[in-house]
């Protein structure tokens, strides 16, 4: 059996006890989650999420990139049309996280070989300290003029070896 008809079995599973049709657009929690892609940081389990609580991101090292950016406007152009007259609170939860193979990104010798035979540039998506990777992805959304500054951001640290999520950036909205 392939990995694909494991994972289409499981989804028969899933779909024979579907009760999730009459879910919102928008999520439950009104919040947007953007992580990493690794396998060993799915938001569902870290934290507990629910089919229809948060809209998930991922990409490599949970970065604010461009497509991020216009992602991110994107959406709270969607929630502030369904909204109408009454905003109602969005929240933008970044989670990077410990082992990660955007820290190998940093690798001059990597960067290089990857623009030079794939034509792809990895460095600005390169870690080399959590902690200003995470202030530096909050100030650029700050930066955007198309992200709207009631947004209300935090940046947090899962490690991969206990679980846990460490706070690094309190929930603060973009613009006073």
């Amino acid at each position: 059996m392939t990995n694909t008809a494991t994972l289409l079995d499981r989804n028969r599973q899933f779909a024979s006890n579907f009760a999730a049709a009459d879910l919102p657009v928008l999520p439950k929690l009104r919040a947007v989650i953007l992580t990493c892609g690794d396998s060993r940081v799915d938001p569902a389990h870290i934290l507990g999420l629910e089919l229809g609580d948060a809209v998930v991101i991922r990409n490599n090292g949970g970065r604010v990139t461009p497509e991020v950016v216009h992602e991110i406007a994107a959406l709270s152009f969607l929630v502030a049309k369904m909204d109408g007259a009454e905003r109602g609170p969005f929240e933008l939860i970044i989670i990077q996280h410990s082992e990660c193979g955007a820290e190998r990104f940093a690798d001059p010798n990597l960067q290089r070989a990857l623009k030079e035979q794939l034509g792809v540039d990895v460095a600005p998506v390169a870690i080399t300290d959590h902690e200003l990777s995470l202030r530096e992805d909050v100030e650029r959304l700050r930066s955007a003029p198309e992200v709207p500054g009631h947004i209300v951001v935090s940046g947090f640290i899962y490690d991969v070896r206990n679980g846990h999520v460490r706070e690094v950036i309190a929930p603060a909205a973009l613009a006073p």
